[in-house]
């Protein structure tokens, strides 16, 4: 089953920026408050409420009330529509790159072995009685 578009354009996008890649970072560790999650950031409650909400839409993360506090928590199955695109592109790359070798030691083999449709031609001696 391939994810939608949109959902995988969503995970890319979150985890483009480093800020968020740190904030999924710190929440594979455990939950954490907005507070907590923004403690290691120069920046604002509100900024890191920002990059949280991409982090929700993108369904990488949760966030849920305890009590008076808001709590983040990882969501790992958000990470498997991106997981499974980049796994198929490494298997095609896997695969081109393997007949590129094919190729290449074949090509290689027959230039050593003089054969083969890129072996160096041997330069014609001049013909007698030509200038």
């Amino acid at each position: 089953m391939d994810p939608s578009p949109q959902l995988l354009d969503r995970a890319f996008f979150a985890l483009a920026d480093p800020t968020r890649r740190a904030i999924i970072e710190r929440l594979a560790e455990g939950p954490a408050t907005v507070g907590e999650l923004a403690r290691p950031f120069d920046m604002s409650l509100p900024a890191i409420s920002k990059h949280l909400t991409v982090l929700e839409r993108a369904r990488l993360i949760r966030r849920e009330r305890e009590a008076q506090r808001r709590l983040c928590s990882l969501e790992p199955e958000g990470l498997r529509p991106a997981l499974h695109w980049m796994e198929r592109a490494e298997a095609f790359w896997t695969e081109s790159l393997d007949r590129l070798t094919g190729y290449l030691s074949q090509e290689q083999e027959e230039l050593s072995h003089g054969t083969g449709r890129n072996a160096r031609k041997k330069p014609k001696g001049r013909r007698k009685g030509k200038v």
